[in-house]
């Protein structure tokens, strides 16, 4: 059986659902971000609008460079636990095609289809039902590539965006890829890329004329015969439905820089309690957690430290944050950003796995506490969807940045 594979990438997620929620912004160009308070603010662009696009405005760009190149544009905190909520219902709309779905992120996500030709037609009708479906669910629109490869996919559905549906056809995978500038193949990051237009190389086709071994260091490193490969269509993966996230992060980029230790601790308070609600959310197993500090000035470190199980409630998250961050000297500089990661372990796949309320506790009847503050969490976000509002996290600070 041929396979079929959809890579659906949402157009401009963010800054789409601000949008739809809004619909006096849609005229304008809009970027989801830190207000750069006269191109002064902090933080980068989360995403933005596709007018503010035509502007030269980018995802990761600092707000401060975006408001220089559109002084005009309209600039919105994210929120995130609307995207999330909507990034649901995108998935479940998948689900109607496809039970074998891995999620890439809240807005994309490859579907194997394979073998669906009787219930949804070709491959462009398939696209087009998928795009309907997410469009009557969620108001939104989603570009669709289609192939036989993986890679070829994904590299598809982003080149008719927005609103794109781009299929592949099986046997003419190298003269679409051809043509395609060496930036397209996935994996190729801009360092690669500078390398091999240093050895003329500027297109995939022309990648794949040159042997293996006249590529930068006879072609010997690992990421060169994966390239090469790719630039012949040759991929083998497959749509992996247990691929796991990799790791879930929150972290602030304050408006004016902070020396003042309390402030600083109550902001890691309050990035726990939003990591954590993050984790219970998506159901993440997480055993290391990291702490990122950034001086003014740009210089930016981590703290790590990996425990026995699985972070499962606030006070863990908690208790290690401040644990980390009692171990920083900064020298009494100031601090720009800080932000709470929790990393994924293959160990933390395990079903069920006992919390304990600290990372090395001699306590006895510490397991028990840990469960009953994980109960109590839970309970909370329930609350919280009912009557919609937060309990306990106290975000909101005029220091908030991004």
């Amino acid at each position: 059986m041929e396979r079929r594979i959809i890579h659906a990438d949402m157009d401009a997620f963010y800054a789409s659902i601000e949008e739809l929620d809004h619909p006096q912004w849609a005229s304008r160009p809009l970027v989801v971000g830190a207000d750069p308070r006269g191109g002064n603010g902090r933080g980068v662009v989360s995403t933005c609008n596709y007018k503010a696009r035509k502007f030269g405005i980018r995802s990761a760009m600092p707000v401060s460079r975006a408001y220089q190149l559109c002084p005009d544009a309209l600039f919105v905190p994210p929120r995130m636990d609307r995207y999330m909520s909507i990034s649901g219902q995108i998935m479940d709309v998948f689900r109607q095609f496809s039970p074998s779905i891995e999620p890439l992120s809240l807005d994309e996500a490859f579907l194997d289809c394979s073998g669906t030709d009787r219930l949804f037609g070709d491959s462009f009708a398939l696209g087009k039902a998928i795009k309907r479906a997410v469009l009557d669910r969620t108001g939104l629109r989603v570009s669709i590539g289609v192939s036989s490869i993986k890679f070829i996919a994904k590299i598809a559905s982003d080149l008719e965006k927005p609103d794109g549906l781009v299929v592949v056809q099986p046997g003419t995978e190298l003269s679409f890829l051809n043509p395609l500038p060496i930036e397209r193949l996935w994996g190729a990051g801009p360092r690669t890329c500078k390398i091999l237009k240093e050895a003329g190389i500027y297109t995939i086709g022309q990648l794949a004329e040159r042997p293996l071994d006249s590529l930068p260091g006879q072609g010997k490193s690992k990421i060169w015969t994966h390239l090469h490969r790719l630039s012949h269509a040759l991929d083998d993966r497959g749509v992996d439905p247990e691929r796991e996230r990799k790791s879930v992060a929150e972290e602030r980029t304050f408006a004016v820089d902070i020396e003042d230790e309390q402030r600083l601790e109550r902001w890691l308070v309050d990035l726990a309690g939003e990591l954590a609600y993050r984790l219970r959310k998506n159901s993440f197993l997480g055993r290391t957690v990291t702490l990122k500090y950034r001086f003014s000035g740009f210089e930016t470190h981590t703290r790590s430290k990996t425990i026995s199980s699985p972070v499962q409630t606030e006070i863990q998250l908690r208790t290690l944050a401040l644990e980390l961050w009692k171990s920083v000297d900064r020298k009494n500089r100031a601090i720009r950003l800080l932000g709470i990661s929790v990393s994924h372990s293959a160990d933390a796949k395990v079903a069920e796995v006992q919390p304990t309320l600290f990372p090395v506790s001699e306590h006895d009847d510490a397991p028990a506490i840990a469960e009953k503050d994980a109960k109590l969490e839970s309970t909370i976000d329930s609350v919280n969807a009912r009557f919609g509002f937060k309990m306990r996290r106290g975000l909101g600070h005029a220091d908030y940045g991004a």
